[in-house]
């Protein structure tokens, strides 16, 4: 379930009459457990507490119903329960239908509420339905209210209104949305004159049937879009002649509102009846905007882009350098006037802005420390100087736009109450400045320097007011001579698989002209590409949220030396981080944070999840020390044996079976047992499963032919590959008794390594096999070479390796004989070396031997991994690092900085010596 799902479920749940028996199961069921959970707790099989009438879910919650007034003792009796910490409950929960009493045992919080007021804390047991949250955002509950009931008028609405549901009208409905939020907001904050105007006036004057609803709201929708002087006697409502005009474009153009059921009436009166001058404008946008997505509408409630996360991004990029100047400049008045006229022609510039988290906070911030400012000065009164006009962004759908600009509104308005105070707020609110700053647009498609110049060029356009953003270009008449501009946001990544035609032209044009081919980038290619040139013709810099994808494998060899030559440096960096949202079942997408600047020799810094180091460069996969990119190689740098491919079948499941069936066939016919083989793919190594294969050598054909049983696979082979559409599978279907792709060699040893293992393993899963068996497509293989390579493939150097410079799938490891293995960097070894790496190889496969049948998926889970295997390893490990460095390196950081610069050597080395051959 998501947040919006469960607050409505609690809701409704508080509204019934209590009933002490059911209410746990009725609880958990409002988190999302199952009917099946709720049967086996409800009838003891899973309810493991010590305490009469208490249910306790392992893992999540012990709950007690107590009597009328003994809600503190109980909560004491859960808290001291042996069962409690045993069965490791994240809270525990005590009520008598009167109150609430509850406790996080992780963090501490505790929670008392009178039971009625439990929805607006039901954020609070977040963690039982898998919803992770960030602390700083105050009033979540708030915001996730707001939306479920604004999705709830809108579904509403376009059930009774489907015309506002095609494209004509897809605009008007998503202005008449914004157009709701505004009113909402201004009548909790006194921009209209009168608590709750705008929702007691439609609950008053629309009839209870709500067959004028839309009318009323048409009339209201006209007054505030007509000057109070232009309003001639009796033209106007008395009940709408009392709103003020607000102007800014806002309620221009089309007036009328969609029709309104009884219910929808309902709805928007619920909604007007929230608190909204608690919204947090900084994260509300992005909520509002899954309300008219219906693709977003299913995760309603999870789009709090965390505000520490975008911090990780904003901080470093300007705003630490701000506080620092702050904290710099003291008490001295020049010195903090000329840090606030630096401000105020800062520009902040998000070209793929989205609903306006990015720039609202930034926002923020920035209105924070002036008011530092202001204070030390003695000039609280002093109006902002920061304009909203210096927040720009890019956005390519028209409602996430609007939204943007209403947040940016609304959180000018929060600082000026907060920092000048009510009464100068609303003085200078309405009405709003008819500018647009957001524009609607693709891009990757607009000249950025068009939409935010990097000095006074006035940006002009012909748009008709603020909400209703002209394609191409916002209408800016402002001249900021002499700012700055700083790049930020998080575009969206899609990889080349999920990119669609429209998405894959841009990503071509963008690279139109670079030599070479970019059909491999993640579409967030663009943006860095397009960021990197902004930069070199403004002096500019950008810090952009990224996949680490486009720091990984082969996107990096095509993407950073053209920013590079760019002359733009990485000038910090924040390796792979969860990007979390108010994220069911903890999700999440793995991000990088990718900071660009011009060339400069200023210290560059790298932060991960600990720290941050000051380095002199930061490289294209955020390791400091070079900007080397590794590409893919047909040969090893290394003296390094030949590793290839597996064998592809492309036989529609006719070559390739399971060991049940490969049994079932030798029981037909004993003559196909010498044509079949164990067959081994990822899986298949990495759970010891082997599957079985129709393996027939040249010299066997006519036999393999003659036996009635195989001769039909290679009929079904014949026909599967003679119905493909690719012309070499087709040629293929001559010879069906034999893989497509064949590897390059056989031999009596194999060292196996699957394409995609999981990261959380310690290791590589390599593996040791004898003759005859067939390694498929999903493995690479080493064929009949010493034992000692065993020992580097299963290093701990080559790991780190690997993980940096291959691709990913996902976050699982995505192997690569050309990009993984021919560029690993190894010194030249020994014959004692390879006689010291055979020995590890040797105890390696030992250990794992001493644990049969366990298999690699057991034996390299890194929380039951068995010791004498570690201990192999780490010998293994010390072995091989001493080659590298006379000792062992101290962590992974030091092992890829060792291997970058010997990859340099190598490269720059094997490079002089081709110079001097031609």
């Amino acid at each position: 379930m998501n947040a919006v799902e469960i607050e409505e479920a609690i809701s409704k749940l508080i509204e019934q009459e209590f009933d002490a028996a059911e209410f746990p199961f009725a609880f958990l069921e409002s988190y999302g457990n199952k009917p099946p959970t709720i049967k086996r707790l409800r009838t003891g099989n899973t309810n493991k507490t010590d305490i009469d009438g208490a249910v306790l879910q392992t893992n999540n919650i012990h709950m007690l119903v107590c009597d009328e007034g003994t809600v503190a003792d109980g909560l004491d009796r859960l808290r001291t329960s042996p069962r409690t910490e045993k069965n490791k409950a994240k809270f525990i929960f005590a009520t008598d239908g009167k109150e609430i009493q509850a406790e996080d045992l992780k963090s501490g919080d505790t929670l008392a509420c009178d039971f009625d007021d439990f929805p607006s804390h039901f954020l609070f047991f977040a963690a039982l339905a898998g919803i992770s949250f960030t602390k700083s955002i105050e009033n979540p509950e708030l915001d996730v209210r707001a939306t479920g009931r604004l999705n709830r008028l809108y579904v509403e609405l376009l059930k009774h209104n489907p015309d506002w549901a095609t494209a004509e009208r897809r605009h008007d409905m998503n202005q008449f949305m914004a157009r709701m939020i505004f009113c909402f907001f201004a009548e909790d904050t006194d921009i209209f004159n009168g608590d709750d105007l705008f929702t007691s006036t439609i609950e008053q004057m629309s009839d209870s049937q709500s067959t004028n609803t839309h009318e009323v709201i048409a009339e209201l929708f006209r007054a505030m879009d007509t000057k109070i002087a232009d309003r001639p006697a009796g033209n106007f409502r008395p009940w709408a002649d009392a709103f003020p005009y607000v102007n800014g474009g806002l309620f221009a153009g089309v007036r009328d509102a969609p029709k309104f059921s009884r219910i929808a009436r309902t709805y928007l009166i619920h909604a007007g009846k929230l608190d909204w001058q608690k919204i947090n404008p900084d994260i509300f946008g992005s909520m509002i905007q899954a309300v008219t997505d219906e693709e977003e509408r299913g995760s309603l409630g999870m789009h709090y882009t965390s505000v520490e996360n975008i911090l990780k991004l904003l901080n470093p990029l300007f705003l630490d350098d701000l506080r620092d100047k702050l904290e710099k400049a003291g008490d001295n008045k020049a010195k903090l006037l000329n840090l606030r006229k630096r401000m105020a022609k800062i520009r902040v510039f998000d070209p793929a802005c989205g609903s306006g988290n990015f720039l609202v906070i930034a926002y923020k911030q920035m209105r924070e420390i002036e008011f530092e400012i202001n204070k030390r000065r003695g000039e609280t009164d002093q109006r902002s100087e920061i304009p909203l006009t210096n927040f720009r962004g890019i956005e390519l759908r028209d409602f996430p736009a609007e939204i943007a600009r209403l947040a940016l509104i609304i959180a000018e308005f929060q600082c000026d109450v907060i920092y000048r105070g009510q009464k100068d707020a609303l003085a200078e609110f309405l009405p709003l400045n008819a500018m647009n700053w957001i524009t609607q647009g693709n891009a990757l498609q607009i000249d950025w320097l068009s939409v935010c110049p990097s000095t006074g060029t006035t940006v002009k356009y012909q748009g008709d007011d603020l909400f209703s953003t002209p394609l191409d270009q916002a209408e800016i008449d402002f001249e900021n001579e002499g700012g700055e501009t700083f790049i930020c946001g998080n575009p969206p990544y899609l990889g080349r698989n999920r990119q669609n035609s429209e998405q894959k032209s841009d990503t071509k044009e963008v690279f139109s002209k670079y030599q070479g081919s970019f059909g491999t980038l993640d579409y967030v290619a663009g943006w860095i590409i397009k960021s990197a040139l902004y930069c070199t013709q403004t002096n500019a810099k950008a810090a952009l949220v990224t996949t680490n994808s486009i720091c990984q494998g082969e996107q990096v060899a095509k993407l950073w030396p053209l920013v590079y030559n760019l002359q733009q440096d990485i000038i910090f960096a924040r390796t792979s981080f969860t990007w979390s949202n108010l994220a069911s079942n903890k999700a999440g997408v793995t991000v990088i944070v990718v900071a660009i600047g011009p060339k400069s020799q200023k210290t560059k810094t790298l932060f991960d999840a600990d720290s941050a180091r000051s380095v002199d460069v930061i490289g294209p996969y955020l390791i400091a020390g070079n900007n080397v990119t590794v590409s893919k190689r047909e040969t090893p740098l290394s003296s390094l044996p030949k590793m290839y491919l597996g064998n592809m079948a492309k036989d529609g499941g006719n070559l390739i079976m399971d060991s049940s069936e490969a049994t079932s066939l030798i029981e037909k016919n004993p003559d196909t047992r010498e044509f079949i083989r164990k067959f081994y793919g990822s899986e298949e190594l990495i759970h010891s499963k082997p599957r079985a294969c129709i393996w027939v050598e040249e010299a066997c054909v006519e036999e393999a032919y003659g036996i009635p049983e195989l001769d039909n696979i290679f009929t079904r082979v014949t026909e599967f590959r003679n119905s493909s559409s690719a012309a070499s599978t087709r040629h293929h279907s001559k010879t069906p008794h034999r893989f497509v792709q064949l590897s390059a060699k056989s031999g009596e040893r194999l060292f196996v390594i699957p394409r995609v293992s999981s990261e959380n393993r310690p290791y590589l899963p390599v593996d040791y096999l004898k003759s005859g068996a067939v390694i498929g497509d999903k493995c690479y293989a080493i064929y009949d070479e010493e034992l000692w390579n065993l020992s580097i493939i299963a290093s701990k150097m080559h790991i780190v390796w690997i993980g940096t410079v291959c691709s990913r799938l996902r976050t699982d490891f995505s192997y690569g004989n050309k990009l993984g293995w021919n560029t690993f960097p190894v010194p030249k070894l020994t014959e004692k070396n390879k006689a010291d790496l055979t020995k590890c190889a040797e105890d390696i496969l030992l250990a794992r031997e001493a644990h049969f049948p366990a298999t690699i998926a057991d034996l390299y889970n890194p929380d039951t991994m068995p010791e004498n295997l570690r201990r192999a390893h780490e010998r293994n490990d010390e072995v091989l690092e001493r080659i590298y460095i006379g000792r062992r390196f101290k962590n992974d950081t030091e092992r890829l900085e060792k291997l970058f610069d010997l990859y340099t050597k190598m490269t720059s080395s094997e490079a002089q010596i081709s110079a001097k051959g031609a």
